[in-house]
Protein backbone atom coordinates (compact mmCIF):
# COMPACT_ATOMS: atom_id res chain seq x y z
CA UNK A 1 0.00 0.00 0.00
CA UNK A 2 1.02 3.55 -0.84
CA UNK A 3 1.78 5.64 2.60
CA UNK A 4 -0.72 8.46 2.01
CA UNK A 5 2.50 11.36 1.76
CA UNK A 6 3.72 9.48 -1.12
CA UNK A 7 2.45 11.47 -4.43
CA UNK A 8 0.36 9.01 -6.62
CA UNK A 9 2.35 7.94 -9.70
CA UNK A 10 -0.35 9.65 -12.11
CA UNK A 11 0.05 12.53 -10.56
CA UNK A 12 3.80 12.51 -10.97
CA UNK A 13 3.05 11.65 -14.56
CA UNK A 14 1.06 14.57 -15.00
CA UNK A 15 3.85 17.04 -13.43
CA UNK A 16 6.44 15.27 -15.93
CA UNK A 17 3.83 16.47 -18.45
CA UNK A 18 3.35 19.54 -17.20
CA UNK A 19 7.41 20.55 -17.21
CA UNK A 20 7.41 19.38 -20.59
CA UNK A 21 5.56 21.13 -22.32
CA UNK A 22 6.66 23.95 -19.91
CA UNK A 23 10.24 23.26 -21.15
CA UNK A 24 8.83 23.24 -24.86
CA UNK A 25 7.08 26.89 -24.46
CA UNK A 26 10.43 28.55 -22.95
CA UNK A 27 12.60 27.03 -25.92
CA UNK A 28 10.04 28.52 -28.04
CA UNK A 29 10.39 32.08 -27.06
CA UNK A 30 14.23 31.52 -26.44
CA UNK A 31 14.18 31.29 -30.44
CA UNK A 32 11.87 33.99 -31.03
CA UNK A 33 14.35 36.65 -28.79
CA UNK A 34 17.36 35.35 -30.67
CA UNK A 35 15.97 35.45 -33.78
CA UNK A 36 15.10 39.35 -32.95
CA UNK A 37 18.23 39.35 -31.49
CA UNK A 38 19.74 38.25 -35.03
CA UNK A 39 17.24 40.65 -37.04
CA UNK A 40 18.66 43.40 -34.71
CA UNK A 41 21.95 42.96 -35.34
CA UNK A 42 21.43 42.49 -39.21
CA UNK A 43 19.75 45.55 -38.95
CA UNK A 44 22.20 47.72 -37.43
CA UNK A 45 24.98 46.05 -39.63
CA UNK A 46 23.03 46.50 -42.71
CA UNK A 47 24.79 43.14 -44.32
CA UNK A 48 26.18 43.94 -47.73
CA UNK A 49 23.57 42.88 -51.25
CA UNK A 50 24.24 39.55 -52.76
CA UNK A 51 25.91 38.62 -56.04
CA UNK A 52 27.63 41.96 -56.80
CA UNK A 53 31.22 40.82 -56.81
CA UNK A 54 30.68 37.38 -57.94
CA UNK A 55 28.47 38.02 -60.65
CA UNK A 56 30.59 36.96 -63.58
CA UNK A 57 32.04 33.72 -61.77
CA UNK A 58 28.47 32.05 -61.25
CA UNK A 59 26.58 30.63 -63.90
CA UNK A 60 24.23 32.71 -65.54
CA UNK A 61 21.11 30.47 -64.32
CA UNK A 62 22.25 30.99 -60.53
CA UNK A 63 23.19 34.85 -61.29
CA UNK A 64 19.83 35.02 -62.53
CA UNK A 65 18.04 33.80 -59.17
CA UNK A 66 19.88 36.18 -56.62
CA UNK A 67 17.42 37.97 -54.81
CA UNK A 68 17.89 42.51 -55.54
CA UNK A 69 19.12 44.51 -52.78
CA UNK A 70 15.87 45.91 -52.03
CA UNK A 71 14.21 42.78 -51.33
CA UNK A 72 16.63 41.68 -49.14
CA UNK A 73 16.40 45.10 -47.23
CA UNK A 74 12.67 44.23 -47.05
CA UNK A 75 13.47 41.52 -44.75
CA UNK A 76 14.99 44.01 -42.60
CA UNK A 77 12.30 46.61 -42.37
CA UNK A 78 12.12 47.99 -38.54
CA UNK A 79 13.18 50.82 -36.65
CA UNK A 80 16.19 52.16 -37.69
CA UNK A 81 19.69 50.87 -36.68
CA UNK A 82 20.12 53.12 -33.35
CA UNK A 83 16.68 51.67 -32.13
CA UNK A 84 17.82 48.27 -32.76
CA UNK A 85 21.70 48.66 -31.25
CA UNK A 86 19.60 50.56 -28.41
CA UNK A 87 17.53 47.40 -27.80
CA UNK A 88 20.29 44.54 -28.26
CA UNK A 89 21.23 45.04 -24.42
CA UNK A 90 17.48 44.56 -23.33
CA UNK A 91 17.43 41.84 -25.60
CA UNK A 92 19.96 39.75 -24.31
CA UNK A 93 19.42 40.35 -20.76
CA UNK A 94 15.88 38.57 -21.81
CA UNK A 95 17.58 35.80 -23.18
CA UNK A 96 20.20 35.46 -20.13
CA UNK A 97 16.68 35.42 -18.14
CA UNK A 98 15.09 32.67 -20.75
CA UNK A 99 18.22 30.42 -20.19
CA UNK A 100 17.89 30.90 -16.81
CA UNK A 101 14.54 29.98 -16.48
CA UNK A 102 14.60 27.23 -18.77
CA UNK A 103 17.54 25.59 -17.12
CA UNK A 104 15.07 26.26 -13.84
CA UNK A 105 12.55 24.06 -15.56
CA UNK A 106 14.87 21.02 -17.26
CA UNK A 107 16.58 20.99 -13.65
CA UNK A 108 12.36 20.28 -12.46
CA UNK A 109 11.86 18.17 -15.04
CA UNK A 110 14.87 15.58 -14.33
CA UNK A 111 14.17 15.75 -10.74
CA UNK A 112 10.66 15.17 -11.58
CA UNK A 113 11.65 12.06 -13.57
CA UNK A 114 14.04 10.93 -10.97
CA UNK A 115 11.26 10.77 -7.95
CA UNK A 116 9.40 9.25 -10.58
CA UNK A 117 11.60 6.32 -11.42
CA UNK A 118 13.02 5.69 -8.32
CA UNK A 119 8.98 5.52 -7.27
CA UNK A 120 8.37 2.82 -9.79
CA UNK A 121 11.78 0.97 -9.08
CA UNK A 122 10.82 0.73 -4.96
CA UNK A 123 6.80 -0.09 -5.73
CA UNK A 124 6.83 -2.13 -8.32
CA UNK A 125 2.92 -2.56 -8.23
CA UNK A 126 2.84 1.36 -8.26
CA UNK A 127 1.94 1.31 -12.24
CA UNK A 128 -0.85 -0.70 -11.78
CA UNK A 129 -2.11 1.07 -9.03
CA UNK A 130 -1.65 4.18 -11.37
CA UNK A 131 -3.86 2.83 -13.56
CA UNK A 132 -6.72 2.23 -11.63
CA UNK A 133 -6.18 6.07 -10.82
CA UNK A 134 -8.37 8.61 -11.35
CA UNK A 135 -6.60 11.24 -13.84
CA UNK A 136 -5.66 14.82 -11.83
CA UNK A 137 -5.04 15.53 -8.48
CA UNK A 138 -6.86 14.03 -5.51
Amino acid sequence: MIPSTEPRVADMRLDRRALRAERARVDWWRRLVRARLDLAVARAANPQPLGENIAFQLPLEVGLDVPRPGELADVLVGPGPAEEVARLKELRALDARLARYQSGVEEALALATERLITRLATDPDAHRTALDEPVGRG
